[in-house]
């Protein structure tokens, strides 16, 4: 499988610029919310247009993989994020337990067509540098008897909610493509599902054991975190369960 070709695509190109306003701290909340919620937008319409656009023409949206090493502090934070970003717009990714990186920090495969890792790549760094400046700016509640375990906590409630809102715009967006046809005369539906079967495939191969890694927490600031993702303004109001804080390890 290919890296990921840079990233030239105008569309993409706007998508990054309204993230970089809706961080700007010039600008109002209000102001941030609009950016951001459009650039979600803009991000799952993306997403289906180039798999209807792409379809028969591996050579113009292929799946291809990257590793992404994600540093100390926090890197399982950092991994539980990059993973399920990358499962809600259509990609697969397998934290590598094991694999040492250098400075203590940790691995991640993402497999996936090169337009859903693209996609993949650009949130999680936008959604990291919400979470890590909410978390700064949190004040350890007096009585808390691990400060690191709070914290830990907190940023798991982030996690879940942020990922949950963004799971709800993706298939938000699928749906609406379900009556829309592709390059070939295929239905948007059957296109996507094709797309997720063969992702599956390409992650089998090239992690044929994998198992389901829960995420536990100890900590009391599972519920501020949560709120915090609430307010991450992403859209989408689907529930997930707590345990789907987790991350497939190989």
């Amino acid at each position: 499988m290919a890296t990921p070709q840079a990233d030239v695509n105008p569309k993409l190109a706007t998508i990054k610029a309204l993230l970089a306003k809706a961080e700007n701290s010039a600008v109002s909340e209000a102001e941030a919310d609009l950016y951001r919620a459009r650039a979600m937008e803009m991000m799952a319409k993306y997403g289906v247009d180039s798999a209807l656009l792409s379809d028969g023409q591996p050579s113009r949206d292929g799946i291809t993989d990257t590793y992404v090493d994600l540093p100390n502090p926090w890197s399982m934070s950092r991994v539980r994020l990059m993973c399920f970003i990358a499962q809600s717009v259509g990609c697969q990714a397998i934290y590598q337990q094991g694999r040492a990186v250098e400075g203590g920090g940790r691995r991640v495969h993402v497999i996936g067509f090169e337009s859903d890792v693209q996609r993949a790549e650009i949130l999680y760094t936008s959604l990291l540098l919400q979470m890590l400046n909410g978390l700064n700016r949190q004040v350890v509640p007096f009585g808390v008897r691990s400060a690191k375990a709070w914290r830990n906590s907190w940023q798991l409630g982030f996690i879940e909610r942020v990922v949950e809102r963004l799971e709800a715009i993706e298939q938000a967006a699928r749906a609406a493509a379900s009556g829309e046809t592709s390059a070939t005369g295929r239905s948007g539906e059957l296109v996507l599902a094709d797309r997720a079967a063969m992702v599956d495939a390409a992650c089998r191969k090239e992690h044929p054991r994998t198992r389901t890694q829960g995420g536990t927490y100890t900590g009391s600031g599972y519920g501020d975190g949560a709120a915090a993702g609430n307010r991450a303004d992403i859209g989408g109001t689907r529930r997930m369960g707590a345990a789907s804080v987790g991350a497939l390890v190989a």
